[in-house]
């Protein structure tokens, strides 16, 4: 009788336990994903900040990347304008000085846009947050809630 009775708890359980998993509410309240997030942060921007506030008021487990320092790579950014599900263009600060003397009205290819992000990182909008596979430009921070 214990034997069968510790099978069907058994199966009890792994059918709850998949349940839960199904259940958007326990993956996106309760366990907060079960993937790492992660902010590409700039610590001298407020919104950047702000999203980082949050992500720490949340409890949230995070990465910070401080891209000014470790600049991405054209496969980084290839894989966050993925997530992010936009255009490389989209990425960029185009109200910036640099962007504007160098390259404002000239017609550049999605590759040479992502060289420029290599080579001057503070063109890129900030804060970037990541979960799993998706991915906001956090403006306002409280985008960050479209991803947990």
């Amino acid at each position: 009788m214990l034997t069968v009775s510790l099978f069907y708890e058994h199966i009890l359980y792994d059918f709850v336990c998949t349940k839960l998993v199904q259940n958007s509410l326990y993956n996106s309240v309760l366990c907060k994903k079960n993937f790492m997030i992660t902010i590409y942060h700039n610590a001298m921007c407020s919104k950047s900040q702000g999203c980082l506030r949050t992500l720490e008021l949340e409890g949230l487990e995070h990465e910070i990347i401080k891209y000014l320092d470790s600049p991405l790579t054209k496969a980084e950014i290839k894989l966050l304008l993925k997530k992010l599900n936009i255009k490389p263009i989209e990425l960029v600060r185009q109200k910036e000085e640099i962007w504007i003397n160098n390259f404002g009205g000239k017609t550049l290819t999605d590759g040479k846009i992502i060289e420029v992000l290599v080579q001057h990182p503070e063109l890129i909008e900030r804060p970037i947050v990541v979960n799993g596979d998706k991915a906001v430009i956090a403006r306002p921070f409280e985008r960050i809630y479209e991803i947990l």
